[in-house]
């Protein structure tokens, strides 16, 4: 069955027809070819597919197309403004806190999402906040580093 689907992504506004079943995580893949959105579990455990749906931080395989109908959705190609990197992707950047970079679209949405609810989060904070998010790579200490670093960016 197929329904109409009309957001916003990356602000920019986007209508389409969509099977119902289809993934939100599917839709920015296939639909849009923002493939900056990375399929990793399928189950919602590791995070790679993190987008921010109006300003909250979804793992994208969880949901449907369709629930986000009418809302604004930000993926990690829609943070650098006029080339200029978002100030968490730029911390990212800066403290090495990534290696592969399989993790790191979800990573960087998950932590400004953490940032707008705990701007003055400590590292047992941000380590906590992390724990939906995985990765292989780096044991953490530059990401946890890197959200430090673009909190403190992006309070000004």
């Amino acid at each position: 069955m197929s329904v109409s689907l009309s957001l916003t992504v990356n602000d920019e506004a986007v209508n389409a027809q969509v099977d119902a079943r289809t993934l939100l995580v599917d839709f920015i893949r296939n639909n849009l070819a923002l493939t900056g959105t990375h399929v990793g579990c399928d189950t919602g455990q590791c995070g790679a597919c993190t987008v921010l749906v109006d300003g909250n931080a979804v793992k994208a395989c969880t949901i449907l197309a369709v629930q986000a109908n009418g809302s604004k959705i930000t993926t990690i190609e829609g943070l650098a403004k006029n080339g200029e990197l978002h100030p968490m992707q730029a911390a990212f950047k800066d403290c090495h806190g990534l290696q592969c970079g399989f993790c790191t679209p979800g990573m960087v949405l998950s932590a400004i999402d953490l940032v707008q609810r705990h701007p003055d989060a400590d590292e047992a904070t941000i380590r906590a906040e992390l724990e939906g998010n995985l990765c292989r790579c780096t044991g953490y200490q530059n990401i946890v580093k890197a959200i430090a670093q673009g909190a403190a960016a992006m309070r000004g």
